[in-house]
């Protein structure tokens, strides 16, 4: 990614301008042990010597302040993978059909992705539970109609839905710990947030012993963070996610920011969850669906600090980062990434990045 002093304009041309070549081999295949060893960019103007410095994740109590507020996405990646069959009629059918269950909505009717879709016919079976397919949304996901509540049998018929690019030679069971942040709680995601993959609990208590304020928020992220822009910026749609904001992380975080405190989001998920919560003065508690597309040009509001994966060009995520911490800045940070071998993606390195509205908070 070349870097450019001028200003870069214009909205649908921001793919070829964010634009990069990733080498064979840097998509991170597993994550660092132990977690925190992973490396850190840190990337900013105002609070740290020069403007990239290269760390380790567990150097994060360092790099932050007593008094700072980290808010956390505590959604849980459910095994939402499912292996399906055809009921067996007059001797016929029977075959197999992959689902992946995206998200519950409204009771016992699920939207899901099935492969190969046309080949699924009315009913499936998934082990012993039937479901019906009642209907075809619009970017092709099915809905499934279950007879009973689906969701207590997943952790036994169900695998967990790991990103298309990670080549799965583990077991399931492993990567029920490893594609999942220690700090998982609320059941929902079919992937998981994970620029939280870094944390171990002894970094948390650690950045708690110092001083560091700890909130949650709930994003259940949907199958549809893998999907690429591939049209203009401009006429892309975002797939819908459940969030919620408790009343008690809702006042932590007004309460940072009129204190002056910093706050930092950990994940993408976690600026599109308080973004869609801002009201123009504050955060407010509650929950819903948000569609929300932050793109460069969009102002984020919330956090002062973004801690956040390094991501693939043509990604929603990418855009959501340049409008963070400015084009310029990303491109710089990309381009010392790709020179250092930083790792890329859900289970690669963290960068950790200030907000380009006058170096954030304090």
């Amino acid at each position: 990614m070349k870097s450019s002093p001028e200003p870069l304009t214009g909205a649908d041309d921001v793919l070829t301008r964010l634009n990069f070549e990733l080498p064979p081999g840097r998509i991170a295949q597993t994550g660092a042990e132990p977690r925190d060893h992973s490396r850190l960019m840190v990337v900013g103007k105002h609070n740290w010597h020069g403007p990239v410095q290269h760390h380790h994740f567990y150097d994060l109590p360092s790099l932050l302040r007593p008094g700072d507020l980290l808010v956390f996405n505590e959604s849980r990646v459910i095994p939402a993978r499912v292996l399906a069959r055809k009921p067996v009629i007059a001797g016929q059918g029977g075959g197999q059909i992959e689902v992946l269950l995206l998200r519950e909505e409204e009771a016992n009717v699920w939207s899901a992705y099935l492969k190969p879709a046309k080949r699924a016919g009315h009913e499936l079976y998934l082990a012993e539970h039937r479901a019906e397919i009642v209907g075809v949304l619009d970017d092709g996901a099915r809905l499934l109609r279950f007879e009973h509540d689906i969701k207590p049998h997943l952790g036994d018929i169900g695998r967990l839905p790991l990103p298309p690019y990670i080549e799965a030679g583990d077991s399931d069971e492993v990567w029920r710990e490893r594609y999942q942040t220690v700090y998982a709680r609320t059941p929902g995601s079919v992937a998981a947030p994970t620029a939280g993959l870094h944390f171990t609990p002894e970094l948390l208590h650690k950045l708690g012993g110092m001083g560091v304020e700890q909130a949650s928020v709930t994003l259940h992220v949907g199958a549809g963070t893998f999907k690429p822009i591939t049209g203009p910026v401009s006429e892309h749609v975002m797939h819908a996610e459940r969030y919620s904001v408790s009343p008690q992380t809702a006042e932590a975080i007004n309460r940072a920011r009129r204190e002056g405190r910093r706050v930092v989001a950990v994940g993408t998920t976690t600026i599109r969850t308080l973004e869609s919560a801002w009201d123009g003065q504050q955060v407010g508690a509650g929950e819903g669906d948000t569609r929300i597309f932050i793109t460069p040009g969009t102002p984020v509001n919330v956090p002062d600090l973004l801690i956040t994966n390094l991501h693939l060009p043509g990604s929603t995520l990418l855009l959501l980062v340049a409008a963070f911490a400015g084009e310029h800045t990303v491109r710089s940070a990309y381009a010392a990434a790709l020179a250092q071998n930083y790792r890329f993606y859900s289970l690669g390195d963290a960068m950790l990045l200030e907000n380009q509205r006058a170096g954030g908070q304090g």
